[in-house]
């Protein structure tokens, strides 16, 4: 499999939307999501029509999208009231499709909700969050660099994606760390460098790069972002003010069928997992010549087996056993936005989440929390 990087278009925040979002400010307002038959409140989901909605994906259709697989395999988008859920392959933050309307659902993250908020006063919500922890580490090599603390980076030639200068900031601003005794280096978005030692840190993804680094024979070390006061939540579930405000019935039926989905990735095995993933890869790679799918070629199954397992420690915390799936805590809240404000955006909890949808979710099925086998 190509070791082109989950890093790369998460990297790059809220800059692959900057050049539409002053334009897609105007259009937000006259975007709107399909239509339902039950009433705000009344009907219930099985009895709702929902027509077709679009989500945007961040990434290509990997293992961190097998919720959203399961979601289609095992028809729980059709038991919700959809005719259609078109899942468009990333990279996209999808905060500018959002904004203009060409999607009603975004899989993005709170660096780049955040930051189109506190730029460009965006209209956005978080309505809840596949990833609890921030998958951002700094990877080394355990004879390389061997960065074990932020104290670590101090001396040390650390290679960061240009993109990703402000969440590196953040991970200094937080612990205290002096940018001028860190040499930064730009590099691409291949770990390569890391490899051939000219750098001793590397920004990566605990769900990726990590993971080809040690699959190519290195036994590495990381410095997670989550555990080093750089927390906030990823894979979000991010859509309009206007839409959320006019589609809320919609959504519920929406994220029920996520929560469904994704409660079979912890409950099925992981072998059957991949073979699903390769599944819904494949039939991408086939349909798009352009796509990364078809570019990158087929995946492995090593590889998706690892990255399952790692990303299930990014969504499953004690707080989710306890609450459910993308259920997001006041206290993460807190520390989403003060994660943001290290990397230099100023946003308030009421500005980037409303959780009132899941919340409601789980206190009418309480049976949904359990997604744990």
């Amino acid at each position: 499999m190509a070791t082109h990087s989950t890093l790369s278009r998460r990297g790059r925040l809220a800059a692959g939307a900057a050049a539409f979002l002053a334009s897609a400010l105007v259009l937000a307002g006259c975007a709107s999501g399909g239509t339902t038959t039950a009433a705000a409140g009344g009907d219930s989901a099985e009895e709702a029509s929902y027509g077709e909605i679009s989500v945007q994906y961040s990434w290509i259709k990997n293992e961190e999208f097998a919720g959203e697989f399961y979601a289609y395999e095992n028809g729980y988008y059709d038991e919700a009231g959809f005719d259609e859920v078109i899942g468009i392959s990333g990279p996209d933050t999808g905060v500018a499709k959002l904004l203009s309307g060409t999607v009603q659902v975004a899989l993005s993250d709170a660096a780049s909700v955040g930051a189109a908020i506190a730029e460009e006063e965006a209209p956005l919500k978080i309505i809840g969050a596949t990833f609890q922890k921030n998958p951002f580490t700094i990877l080394s090599l355990a004879d390389g660099g061997n960065i074990t603390t932020p104290e670590d980076l101090i001396g040390k030639t650390i290679g960061v994606q240009d993109s990703n200068a402000s969440v590196f900031a953040a991970l200094l601003n937080a612990n205290d760390i002096d940018p001028a005794d860190v040499n930064v280096v730009p590099v691409d978005f291949d770990p390569t460098p890391l490899m051939n030692g000219d750098v001793d840190g590397f920004m990566a993804y605990l769900t990726n790069e990590a993971l080809t680094v040690e699959l190519a024979g290195y036994e590495v070390t990381n410095l997670a972002y989550a555990e080093n006061g750089v927390p906030y939540v990823a894979e979000t579930f991010t859509v309009t003010d206007q839409y959320l405000a006019e589609n809320a019935d919609l959504l519920k039926a929406f994220l029920i069928a996520e929560i469904k989905g994704w409660t079979e990735v912890f409950q099925q095995p992981v072998d059957d997992t991949v073979t699903l993933v390769e599944k819904y890869y494949n039939e991408a790679a086939a349909e798009s010549s352009e796509g990364l799918e078809a570019v990158f070629g087929a995946l492995d199954p090593e590889k998706t087996a690892l990255g399952l397992e790692a990303q299930n420690l990014l969504i499953s915390t004690e707080e989710t056993e306890a609450n459910g799936l993308f259920t997001i805590s006041d206290a993460l809240k807190e520390q989403t936005v003060a994660s943001l404000a290290a990397a230099g955006w100023e946003v308030s909890v009421d500005d980037l989440f409303d959780t009132t949808i899941i919340d409601e979710i789980y206190e009418e099925n309480p049976e949904l929390i359990d997604y744990l086998p």
